[in-house]
C-alpha cells in the first residue's frame, strides 16, 4: 500500500467539528500488545488518525523497523505503563504470557481483537477468557471483524462496521469513539456475552449465499441431466450417433439459461406469495411463515446468481462458432447443399426468429446487469428508496418479461413439433416457462383495480374484520354505532 494513501485523513475538519465528542479521542495514547500483521496495520491506522501509539513487544529492537516511525516500540512492561487503553493483538494461546503484567494492567481497558480458527472452538469466547485472566481489567471485544488489509486501505462500504461489546458502558463508548475517529462505524452489541457471536462472524463463509448457491447448483444438475438425455443419450440409443462431444459446451450452454430464467422468476415469486398471504388474511401484521421470510431475505443473492448464469450463457453462446465440431458441421452442410444443387437456402421466418431472439436476449442481459450493479452497496447507497425500488422492482419485472419473450422466440413453433419430444420429453425451455408465467399472470391479477386497491389498503394498515364504533344522536344526525370499517 503506497504511503500516500495511508496518510490520507479519514475524517476531515468538518466531520470533527460536527462531532465534538470525537476531538478528545484523537491525540490519545493507545497501547498495542503484539507485533504481528494486524498489530502493524492497526498501529499505522491509529497514527494516521492522529493517535499516539505505543507498541509493546517481547523483542522491541527486532520489531521497531516494522512499525511507523511515529509509533514508539518498547518492552511490554513500559508500553502498559504509558496508556490506559491497550489493544491485545495476540493469539488466545499466548494470553498466559501476559500474566506477568497483571498488576500493571489493573484498571485499564483491554481491547481484544482476536479470532478463533473454528466456529465455537472453545466453550467461552476469547474475550471472556481474557477477562477471566485479568479480572481487574475492563475487557472490550472489538475490531476482530476488521482485517489487516482493511486497516491499511481504510474503511470501505461493505466492511466499515466495528462490532463492540463490553459489560462496561463507558468502556464501550471510549472504544467506539476511537473506531469513529479511525473512520469506521462502531456498532454497540451489548454485554461481553455477545463476544462469542462476534468472534464467529469472520469464520462464516458467505452464510447468506449457501441456500441460493445450493438452489442454483441443484437446478443446474437437473437441467443438465435433462438436456443430456435429450441431446446426447437419445441420438446415441435411437440413431447410434455419438454426440458426447456436446457435453462440455453445448449441453452446459443449454442448461445455463434455464437456470438463469428460473432463478430470476424465483426472485419475484415470494413477493407474489406474500401478497396472496396478505390478501387471504386481510392484514399486513400477521407474520409470514419462516420459509417465506427466509426466501424474501435471499432474493438479492438469487438475483445475482441469475445474472451470473445469464452472463455465462452469453459467453458460451459467443464461443459456440469457435468449436471445431461446429466448423465440421458447417462444412458438411455446405457440401450437402452443393451436392443437392441448392443455390438459396434463405428462410425468412428463421432469419427473423433469430434476429428477435438475439435482440431480446441482449436486452434481458442488459437489464439484469443494471439490477446486479444497483445491488452493490456503493451504488445502492447513492440511490434514494424510490429509485432503488423502481430499478429492483419495476425494471426487474421488465427483465422477467423480456426474458420470457426471449425464451418464446427461441422456441417459436417447435413446442408443437412432435420431433422435438425426445423420449416423449418436451424441450427444456417449455419447462422453464412454468414458474415465470405463473409470476407474470399473478402480477397481472394483482394489478386489477379491485385487487390492487384492496392490497394497497391492507399495506396502509387496514385490517379485515376490524370494527369502529360511532355514535349518532338523533338531534345532530351523526352516525350510530355498529358500522364496520369495511363499509365506511
Amino acid at each position: 500500500m503506497p504511503r500516500g494513501d495511508m496518510a490520507k485523513p479519514l475524517l476531515d475538519c468538518r466531520n470533527m467539528e460536527s462531532s465534538p465528542n470525537l476531538a478528545p479521542a484523537a491525540g490519545q495514547t493507545i497501547g498495542i500488545l503484539g507485533s504481528g500483521d494486524f498489530a502493524r496495520s492497526l498501529a499505522t491506522r491509529l497514527v494516521c488518525s492522529g493517535f499516539k501509539v505505543v507498541v509493546g513487544s517481547r523483542n522491541p529492537k527486532r520489531c521497531a523497523g516494522l512499525f511507523p516511525s511515529a509509533a514508539e516500540v518498547t518492552a511490554q512492561e513500559d508500553a502498559v505503563k504509558k496508556t490506559d487503553i491497550i489493544f491485545v493483538a495476540v493469539f488466545r494461546e499466548h494470553y498466559s504470557t501476559l500474566c506477568d503484567l497483571t498488576d500493571a494492567l489493573a484498571g485499564k481497558i483491554l481491547v481484544d481483537v482476536s479470532n478463533n480458527t473454528e466456529i465455537n472452538h472453545h466453550k467461552e469466547s476469547n474475550a471472556e477468557y481474557l477477562a477471566s485472566l485479568f479480572p481487574a481489567c475492563t475487557v472490550v471485544k472489538g475490531f476482530n471483524v476488521i482485517s489487516a488489509w482493511t486497516l491499511q486501505s481504510g474503511p470501505r462500504d461493505g466492511n466499515k462496521q466495528v462490532l463492540i461489546c463490553c459489560d462496561n458502558q463507558e468502556a464501550r463508548r471510549t472504544v467506539a469513539e476511537i473506531a469513529q475517529v479511525m473512520g469506521f462505524t462502531p456498532v454497540d452489541m451489548g454485554s461481553l456475552s455477545s463476544a462469542c457471536e462476534i468472534e464467529n462472524i469472520p469464520l462464516r463463509l458467505l452464510p447468506a449465499w449457501k441456500i441460493p448457491v445450493f438452489l442454483a447448483l441443484g437446478l443446474f444438475l437437473c437441467f443438465y441431466t435433462y438436456n443430456f438425455i435429450r441431446q446426447v443419450l437419445h441420438p446415441y440409443i435411437r440413431e447410434q450417433k455419438n454426440k458426447f462431444y456436446k457435453m462440455p459446451v453445448e449441453v452446459v450452454n443449454s442448461s445455463l439459461p434455464c437456470v438463469a430464467y428460473v432463478m430470476l422468476s424465483l426472485v419475484y415469486l415470494p413477493g407474489v406469495l406474500a401478497a396472496s398471504f396478505q390478501l387471504y388474511y386481510g392484514t399486513k401484521y400477521r407474520r409470514f411463515p419462516d420459509w417465506l421470510d427466509q426466501w424474501l431475505q435471499h432474493r438479492k443473492q438469487i438475483g445475482l446468481l441469475s445474472f451470473f448464469c445469464a452472463a455465462l450463457h452469453a459467453v458460451y453462446s459467443l464461443c459456440l462458432p469457435m468449436r471445431r465440431s461446429h466448423r465440421y458441421l458447417l462444412i458438411s452442410t455446405a457440401v450437402k447443399q452443393v451436392m443437392e444443387k441448392k443455390a438459396d437456402v434463405w428462410i425468412e421466418e428463421e432469419v427473423w426468429r433469430m434476429e428477435l431472439y438475439i435482440s431480446y436476449g441482449i436486452m434481458a442481459l442488459g437489464l439484469l446487469s443494471l439490477l446486479a450493479i444497483t445491488s452493490l452497496p456503493s451504488i445502492a447507497n447513492s440511490l434514494n428508496w424510490r429509485e432503488f425500488s423502481f430499478i429492483q422492482s419495476t425494471l426487474g419485472f421488465t427483465a422477467l418479461l423480456v426474458s420470457t419473450i426471449h425464451t418464446l422466440t427461441f422456441g417459436w413453433t417447435r413446442a408443437f413439433d412432435e420431433n422435438q419430444y425426445k423420449f416423449y420429453l418436451p424441450p427444456s425451455y417449455t419447462l422453464t416457462l412454468l414458474v415465470p408465467c405463473t409470476v407474470i399472470l399473478a402480477k397481472i391479477f394483482f394489478h386489477l383495480p379491485c385487487i390492487h386497491q384492496r392490497l394497497r389498503r391492507i399495506r396502509n394498515g387496514w385490517e379485515k374484520g376490524r370494527y369502529v364504533k360511532f355514535t349518532l344522536p338523533a338531534a345532530t344526525g351523526e352516525y350510530s354505532s355498529g358500522e364496520s370499517c369495511s363499509n365506511v
